[in-house]
C-alpha cells in the first residue's frame, strides 16, 4: 500500500485534514503570532510575504495538513509530512506550529500521536529536523523517544539537528503511558 502523505486524521480533540488554498486567512491568524517562531531558524514567519512563501510550499508539497480544534471548528495549526522513503522506510515529519493557546498541553501530543500512528502504519523510521535552538521541539520529541542523530542537515535556513524516532520506540512510549 503507498504511503498516504495527505489523510484525514481525528483524535479526540484535533482533527487533521490535507491543507487548501480556502486555509489561509485562518492559518496566517495563528502563524502571524511572532513568538510562535522565536526559537525558529525563519524567525521572520510570521511577516507576511514570508508566511506566503511557506504556505504555497506547503500546498505544493502534497504533505501539508491543517489542525482543527474539533471543539470549535478552528484551524490551530499546521504540519506536514516529507520525504517519504521506501527504501530506508522512513518519513519525515515536521513544518509543525500550533497557536499559543495550543501549547504546553495536550494538543501536541495528540497531533504527534496521530500522525506517528499513520506514519508507522507504512514505515519503521519517522524523521524530524530541528533548529538547534528550537528548545520546545527538542524536548518534546525527547518525551516521545526519539534519538537525536550525530548528523546536521543544512536547509535555506540554516543547519538543523536530525531526530529519529522508530516504530518500536514509539511503541514502547506508548505502552508505557
Amino acid at each position: 500500500m503507498p504511503f498516504d502523505a495527505q489523510p484525514t486524521l481525528r483524535g479526540d480533540r484535533l482533527e487533521l485534514r490535507p491543507l487548501t488554498a480556502d486555509d489561509w486567512q485562518a492559518l496566517y491568524a495563528v502563524a502571524s503570532d511572532s513568538l510562535i517562531w522565536e526559537q525558529h531558524p525563519a524567525r521572520d514567519r510570521h511577516e507576511l510575504e514570508v508566511f506566503r512563501a511557506f504556505f504555497d510550499e506547503a500546498l505544493a508539497s502534497g504533505g501539508a495538513l491543517v489542525v482543527i480544534d474539533r471543539a470549535n471548528g478552528l484551524v490551530i495549526g499546521s504540519s506536514r509530512f516529507h520525504g517519504h522513503d521506501d527504501a530506508a522506510s522512513s518519513v519525515e515529519i515536521g513544518w509543525t506550529f500550533l497557536s499559543r493557546l495550543y501549547w504546553g498541553g495536550v494538543y501536541n501530543g495528540e497531533l504527534k500521536r496521530l500522525m506517528l500512528t499513520h506514519a508507522f502504519r507504512f514505515v519503521d523510521n519517522v524523521i524530524f529536523v530541528v533548529g538547534p535552538r528550537n528548545t520546545r521541539s527538542q524536548k518534546a520529541l525527547a518525551k516521545i523517544g526519539a534519538e537525536k542523530l550525530a548528523e546536521t542537515a543544512p536547509r535555506p535556513n540554516g543547519e538543523h539537528d536530525i531526530f529519529r524516532l522508530t516504530k518500536a520506540a514509539f511503541e514502547q512510549s506508548r505502552a508505557e503511558r
